[in-house]
């Protein structure tokens, strides 16, 4: 064992006292944290710990790349890489989730552990982070690390980074037969029915559910008998607030809407950076669908019976959590 180093209290002009860096001791022996315990004197904490820590996420990182040049990875028919959903888009947004919008989760249990479920959610935001939101809570909060497999309309998958992004995470187009086969194997779906009526709507109709459409979601749960759960989220109407529409610019790019919101394009690409509200995601209890007959699937008014059942349950969940925030920011 090296002898300890003796370090003083104050350097002088040419003494410099030395930085620590991973991997080199601290200097103390056993004996002399011994020794402070004796005296009372707190123990300095053990950084082998820490490395061994920074060691393992290096070699996960090492691993992981050498999966992706090796092509040692899996992806289905869909376009879902689960290697690298769990290794590098998860993470990415994994600080925006834990210290950003600081989301808490209800309900989780909720959720199945394992079969396929459909998960229906509000929509807001302007972006639609909060489906993302939701695809990290499901996969770091729930007990099974669920993966979502969302919905989304045609416009997204048209952008080549983030549509080519989507599918790797599992996304894919919102339609009947894609759903259907999803949960068929036993996947969660989730579906934000509102769409861009939802998540374009002005700031001023903020937690107001927009039409669920035609209830497509519904169909496809009736004819593979799999529960689904209502989602209510809380937090995502608050990051960009819409305040106005240029629609000659939004017909320029061919977008559904171009918003403005009190700092974009005010101050330009720093208007981007969303509003760290604090959100919350309750999963409601699931509405079982399995003790429907699936040719009921095609029958309009049990679509619209059970499609207005999971809005005004959404609706009311929504009410009840504004009810018991004191502020958007803080929660």
């Amino acid at each position: 064992m090296s002898e300890a180093r003796i370090i003083p209290l104050h350097a002088t002009d040419d003494e410099v006292i030395p930085r620590w860096r991973p991997g080199e001791s601290s200097g103390r022996s056993a004996a002399a944290a011994d020794d402070d315990a004796d005296l009372g004197l707190p123990r300095e904490p053990d950084a082998e710990p820490e490395l061994a820590a920074w060691e393992e996420a290096l070699g996960e990182t090492l691993a992981f790349l050498r999966r992706r040049l090796s092509g040692d990875y899996a992806v289905d028919d869909f376009g879902f890489d689960a290697d690298l959903t769990d290794n590098l888009l998860l993470p990415a947004l994994r600080p925006l989730y834990q210290k950003w919008f600081r989301v808490e989760t209800i309900g989780m249990r909720n959720v199945p552990d394992i079969g396929g479920a459909l998960v229906v959610a509000n929509h807001s935001g302007t972006l639609p982070l909060d489906a993302l939101m939701t695809a990290v809570a499901l996969h770091d909060d729930h007990p099974a690390r669920r993966h979502l497999r969302m919905l989304g309309a045609d416009l997204m998958f048209r952008f080549p980074v983030a549509g080519s992004l989507a599918r790797k995470q599992g996304s894919t187009l919102a339609c009947s037969p894609d759903a259907e086969r999803l949960m068929s194997s036993g996947e969660l779906v989730g579906v934000w029915p509102e769409g861009f009526k939802g998540i374009g709507k002005p700031f001023r109709d903020r937690y107001k559910l927009q039409r669920f459409g035609r209830g497509g979601f519904v169909s496809a749960a009736l004819r593979t008998g799999v529960p689904i759960v209502p989602c209510s989220i809380v937090g995502a109407e608050e990051i960009y607030p819409k305040i106005g529409d240029v629609k000659p610019l939004a017909r320029l790019f061919g977008a559904p809407y171009f918003p403005v919101t009190p700092l974009f394009p005010l101050l330009g690409p720093l208007g981007l950076i969303p509003l760290p509200s604090k959100w919350y995601i309750e999963f409601g209890e699931p509405i079982p669908t399995d003790t429907i007959d699936p040719a009921d699937a095609d029958d309009p008014m049990t679509v619209f019976n059970l499609t207005d059942q999971v809005r005004e349950t959404i609706q009311h969940t929504l009410y009840r959590l504004l009810s018991q925030r004191r502020n958007a920011f803080l929660g």
